[in-house]
């Protein structure tokens, strides 16, 4: 085995978005792609040398091959041991999971989360540091920055080492250690939650459920926690083998791309419970009988109930979720007096929360809810929080909510998602509304004035690091919201996405469907931003 150095020249397009690289598969197959960037995070740490590194994937297209070559890389730039799951499967929390566990230097995940995969699809890559969590923005800018400067790599000459096989095996002087890809994540489960208490409650007959995987990562360890661990009748993980393009399907749990879940859930004869995991397992969506718990809305649940949870019995530290998810949360951590904090987008602002002792509980509209115990939402983790509860308090799902909004006053929420929109145009709706900003204050639309209006920005409380232009936000005087932002996970075009909010403390105004409450406001947030004018569509492509 010898240590070859490759030239090459930099690609222009290598900037890291919300959670990574994310390409079409046929982008990453260019020759160099791939290795560049590779060496671009290799050359953007330090001290590394002789470390551990944890490298795995959702299972997607290219995930294989992929793999190969980062281990290969990895000997070549000098780390002393790669964990890699077995497969090359990793579910994202899982990948933190193992980083935390075995205080690895850090890890390369390989995902393209909730976006489709095959070979005329997504794939994607990112850096997670040693905490468990993804980069950082400062760290994600150095590797940006060597992207573009890069002039050669380095990768071993070597055969490929055999991924299905647990155990240990050497490349060139680097270990590797092909390991159990759900073992620790499972453990590491049983140890947060009550796992008698609700094996107790699914063989009693109390709780029949239903989990879609997807095809995507999280089938094997939705097997092997529900199913095996706890007691669910087989075959109560739907679509739970990985495959290559997650069977042709889109593997994003909403209402919309988990559409066989939902058909099960408000048919005839449907479970108590039924969740969806996205591609690479860190979202996850809530139902219970012919109802949906908005992300937002599970989030706040969990916090209100966290008592019941062994892992979370003592009191939380506090809480925080990104801007544009709902205020829901806020109004549970007022009521029990604890710290709300709002950031932006992107789980990477949470970390320092976490590591900080400053948070507990974390959660994004986008599907994502998560804990302290891993530094990555957590899709499977949530799954088992609301079993948890159910098992306590031996109500239904959406009595359970329904109590919440007694509680707490609800807030309606939507999401409005206008997909692979032509870059040009969402940039320049973005650029006009920027421009409305500081006009805005004090203006009436009909029945909202506007209280604030601002584009978000961030200092993070524990680096003092700024993040800017982080989303528009248009503020009512009765505590509705208009916030408009655009992606940073898609890979076509640009997906510009509309996040509408109004709180209703009224009990006997709870019950309306989210569309028919935010109506008035939908038709605001197309009159402010002229999105059918400058987009060109009649209506979002997805409404979650």
């Amino acid at each position: 085995m010898s240590i070859k150095t490759v030239s090459t020249q930099p690609f222009t397009d290598q900037k890291p978005g919300t959670s990574g690289l994310r390409k079409r598969v046929k982008v990453f197959q260019q020759p160099n792609y791939l290795e560049n960037f590779v060496q671009s995070i290799f050359n953007s740490l330090e001290g590394y040398q002789g470390q551990t590194l944890v490298v795995g994937g959702d299972g997607r297209y290219y995930n294989r091959q992929a793999i190969q070559i980062i281990l290969k890389m990895a000997a070549a730039n000098g780390f002393g041991r790669v964990l890699v799951g077995q497969g090359g499967i990793l579910s994202t929390p899982a990948a933190s999971c193992v980083i935390r566990k075995n205080k690895a230097f850090g890890g390369i995940i390989l995902s393209a989360s909730h976006n489709p995969g095959g070979p005329d699809n997504d794939f994607g890559i990112k850096y997670n540091i040693s905490n468990g969590g993804p980069a950082p923005e400062k760290v994600t800018e150095a590797i940006y920055s060597h992207s573009k400067e890069i002039t050669s790599y380095q990768i071993l000459a070597a055969e490929d080492v055999n991924l299905d096989k647990l155990g240990t095996s050497q490349l060139g002087s680097m270990q590797v250690e092909v390991i159990d890809s759900v073992t620790d994540y499972a453990d590491l489960m049983a140890s947060l939650f009550d796992f008698d208490l609700i094996r107790k409650f699914i063989a009693d007959g109390k709780l029949r459920m239903c989990i879609d995987s997807m095809h995507a990562v999280t089938g094997p360890y939705a097997i092997a926690i529900f199913e095996e661990r706890l007691g669910a009748p087989i075959g109560t993980v739907q679509n739970g083998t990985p495959l290559e393009d997650f069977g042709g399907g889109h593997p994003d749990p909403n209402l919309v791309y988990a559409h066989e879940l939902v058909e099960i859930l408000y048919g005839e004869g449907a479970p108590d419970f039924g969740a969806a995991s996205d591609g690479d397992g860190d979202r996850n969506m809530i139902l219970g009988r012919k109802f949906f718990v908005t992300p937002s809305d599970s989030l706040a649940i969990l916090a209100a109930n966290a008592k019941l949870v062994p892992g979370y019995g003592s009191a939380l530290a506090g809480v925080a979720r990104s801007m544009p998810t709902s205020q829901a949360v806020d109004k549970v951590a007022a009521k029990l007096g604890m710290d709300c904090y709002e950031t932006p987008t992107g789980w990477k602002f949470f970390g320092n929360l976490l590591d900080a002792g400053k948070a507990t509980l974390c959660g994004e509209e986008s599907f994502g809810t998560g804990s302290n115990h891993v530094r990555e939402k957590d899709g499977l983790w949530a799954v088992l929080f609301w079993l948890n509860i159910l098992a306590v308090k031996q109500q239904s799902v959406e009595s359970i909510v329904k109590e919440h909004w007694q509680t707490y006053g609800r807030n309606y929420y939507s999401r409005h998602d206008y997909e692979e929109v032509d870059a040009e145009k969402a940039n320049t709706l973005m650029t006009n509304l920027r421009s409305l900003v500081p006009t805005l204050t004090g203006k009436q639309f009909g029945q909202y004035q506007v209280a604030y209006a601002d584009d978000f920005s961030y200092t993070d409380p524990i680096d003092g690091s700024v993040s800017q232009k982080q989303g528009i936000r248009i503020g009512f005087s009765d505590g509705s919201r208009i916030v408009f932002r655009l992606s940073g996970t898609g890979t076509q075009g640009a997906t510009l996405r509309i996040y509408l909010e109004s709180y209703e403390p009224d009990v006997a105004k709870q019950n309306l469907d989210p569309q028919q409450a935010l109506a008035n406001l939908i038709t605001l947030s197309d009159d402010i931003a002229q999105i059918r004018q400058m987009t060109g569509r009649e209506k979002p492509t997805v409404i979650t």
